[in-house]
């Protein structure tokens, strides 16, 4: 059995979203502040020994309002049931898939309430609500001060229910039948702790030591031998006889230090003790006193045992000697295994085990990265193999990642991408949408899906934690793109935005593979500039100037049109036509005051910066031929680093203007004003 499918209602950015899980590995990627720590805690608080609970800043913004219409609604007297249906709450909705004809379901036969025996799913409700018959001591002996504006009138409730939440809310447990919404069956805490049992590795691991001023090192985190100390822990309450094993040894050897240790003590110790009769005070008699050594394995482990590192010549190196990336990655693992050893060691095994591993990159190296995220989903396997007399283990697996080393070695149908957006256009109040590229690809043939991920993996390109993003020809683009921004930042008006305060990708594509790109951008959400050539070509099929050409080769731009247009028709295209929902698409256009159009990058730079090359004027042939002999790489580096006193062509001004102004108030500006800025 595995846990299909999540929807969470109302915590935090997590206004309203459903998301599905892989029966292995899932990966979830997105900016900074897009809601994926956000779902961890959720978990944490929903599977922790204690009973959840959760404050008033962790409802969403947009329920807020939700409480003060409630208690307008309690001083006006209103039906209680009316006034409660009012109040927000947090809401967790597990699908949970499970094998049909089972002959034991073990703790999850109490969540399966329905009669179809074709059915194999059962959802499980956890709402976070009001307890029942609370409606009174929540809204009670609130003063808000009917005078007040109800700004003001807003902000002294809130204070007062503040304190409120913990107390009075509380958390129940539902099964709910998938065929009937209302045959549903209330279960206990316990229910759901015996069904899904938990496991957190966070992103703050306390890896590295502190330093003090002078350098030196003040303390020794000795991260991994917790682990291990779990692990004892762990060992020391299971049922497996294997583990009893292990701890019987550990207490033979102990036992057999602490009478050594006694005998060799009580022969020594004898001298130092005192002869009471010497003391000669009447009737005491000498007690014989002698000592005895008590060893706890527990303590013994805990104060007394480090790990160290094998080295030679006899001298072991302590933990904190290892690289960070190294311990990062032990520690990982070990607690993995410590999460295997107690989900196995129980005498009532759970149904499901379900795993978060925050920020596994820290500390590690690409590659590292990459081989983590890709061994992963064997571990099951691998401890199964190795310990093949205990129960399977049925983890999932959820890693939230800014990696994209890892984003990108994981398959698309695994990759859950978080981003936010302004509810009802308010910055203020944003909400978290997620998107399941499994989903969101369904309809891309194959081959582009395995071109896309190949060469994400290829290349490590961060697509998926840009704000935006920028697809580019060749090396000779890539090169002189940080001039080409810092350009046109610079010539752009004041308060208008700049594209390098903002994360932008920059992917370097080529024209015959760009429109492979263009599902997975507007699935994204992302705002797209695709620069490409116009790669004019005669009825010959060769390349040739702009004006003696018949139609373009460039595959970007035949998908995008669905036609075969001529250059000189496509020159005439206006910007709606060129724009496809947050996607812009650019190529070269005569340069002001001019019809002479480039083919490529290269001659539109020379007829933007004509004078730079000994021309007197725009000249499209004479340009056309000197492109064809530049070497690419040289050119970038000479205009790119070397000699940045030039002009940026227009096409591309164009193209960045629109792209920084998108997403973002002001609205962009005006064709005109673009055509104005002299780059």
């Amino acid at each position: 059995m595995y846990i299909k499918k999540i929807n969470i209602k109302n915590f935090r950015l997590l206004e309203n979203v459903e998301l599905s899980l892989e029966n292995r590995t899932t990966v979830f990627v997105g900016r900074n502040n897009s809601g994926k720590t956000s779902l961890t805690e959720l978990f944490r608080r929903l599977l922790n020994d204690k009973k959840p609970s959760f404050n008033l800043e962790d409802f969403s913004l947009s329920s807020l309002d939700k409480f003060w219409c409630a208690y307008k609604n309690f001083q006006k007297n209103e039906d209680e049931n009316k006034t409660r249906e009012i109040l927000p709450f947090i809401e967790v909705l597990l699908l949970v898939n499970y094998e049909a004809n089972n002959s034991s379901y073990g703790p999850l036969s109490e969540f399966i309430i329905d009669l179809n025996p074709d059915c194999n799913e059962t959802l499980i409700k956890v709402r976070y609500e009001l307890a029942k018959g609370k409606l009174q001591q929540l809204f009670e002996d609130i003063e808000v001060g009917e005078e007040s504006t109800p700004e003001v009138q807003k902000t002294k409730f809130f204070k007062f229910l503040k304190s409120r939440i913990s107390e009075h809310y509380g958390a129940s447990i539902y099964a709910e039948d998938l065929n009937d919404s209302n045959n549903q069956k209330e279960l206990s805490l316990l229910n759901l702790h015996a069904l899904l049992q938990s496991g957190f590795i966070s992103a703050q691991r306390g890896l590295d030591d502190a330093v003090g001023k002078d350098g030196s090192e003040q303390q020794k985190n000795n991260v991994i031998w917790s682990t291990l100390e779990q692990l004892f822990t762990t060992i020391s309450n299971s049922e497996n006889q294997h583990d009893k094993a292990i701890l019987e040894d550990l207490e033979s050897v102990i036992q057999s230090l602490k009478d050594d240790i006694d005998k060799g003590i009580n022969e020594h110790l004898s001298n130092l003790l005192p002869t009471f009769f010497m003391f000669g005070y009447p009737g005491l008699s000498d007690p014989n006193l002698s000592t005895e050594t008590t060893l706890d394995i527990g303590r013994l482990l805990k104060n007394h045992t480090k790990v160290h590192y094998e080295g030679i010549n006899g001298i072991n190196l302590p933990e904190s000697y290892n690289g960070l990336g190294t311990r990062n990655l032990i520690y990982i693992l070990l607690q993995l295994f410590n999460f295997y050893k107690d989900f196995t060691a129980k005498i009532s095994i759970p149904g499901m085990n379900l795993i978060f591993i925050e920020e596994p990159e820290v500390h590690l190296h690409p590659q590292l990265q990459q081989v983590f995220i890709d061994k992963l989903s064997n571990i099951s396997e691998s401890f199964a193999n190795t310990f093949p007399d205990r129960p399977d283990w049925p983890v999932q697996f959820v890693v939230t990642t800014h990696s994209s080393h890892i984003a990108n070695k994981a398959q698309f149908e695994a990759i859950r991408y978080f981003l936010t957006k302004p509810k009802n256009g308010s910055e203020n109040i944003r909400y978290t949408v997620i998107k399941d590229l499994k989903e969101g690809l369904s309809d891309t043939p194959k081959p582009d899906k395995e071109f896309l991920h190949k060469y994400m993996v290829l290349t490590g390109c961060d697509l998926l934690f840009a704000d935006k993003v920028v697809l580019i020809e060749g090396a000779t683009e890539r090169i002189m793109f940080p001039e080409i921004i810092k350009k046109v930042d610079a010539a752009a008006k004041e308060n208008f935005p700049k594209l390098s305060s903002q994360y932008v990708s920059i992917m370097e594509v080529g024209g015959a593979h760009a429109h492979k790109f263009l599902n997975l951008m507007n699935f994204l959400d992302l705002s797209t500039l695709i620069i490409t050539d116009i790669d004019s070509v005669g009825s010959d099929s060769k390349a040739c100037e702009v004006s003696a050409g018949v139609c373009t080769s460039n595959s970007c731009i035949k998908s995008w049109f669905r036609n075969d247009f001529s250059p000189v028709q496509l020159i005439k295209k206006s910007d709606d036509e060129k724009t496809k929902g947050r996607v812009r698409l650019c190529y070269q256009i005569p340069e002001q005051d001019s019809d002479d159009c480039g083919r490529s990058f290269e001659d539109a730079f020379i007829l933007a910066n004509y004078s730079n090359f000994g021309l007197t004027k725009v000249n499209a042939t004479e340009a056309y031929n000197r492109a064809k002999n530049i070497k690419k790489t040289n050119f970038a580096i000479r205009y790119g680093i070397d000699q940045p006193d030039w002009h940026v062509p227009l096409y591309i001004k164009q193209g960045l203007c629109w792209l920084a102004a998108s997403d973002i108030n002001p609205p962009p500006q005006k064709q005109n004003d673009v055509e104005r800025v002299e780059v």
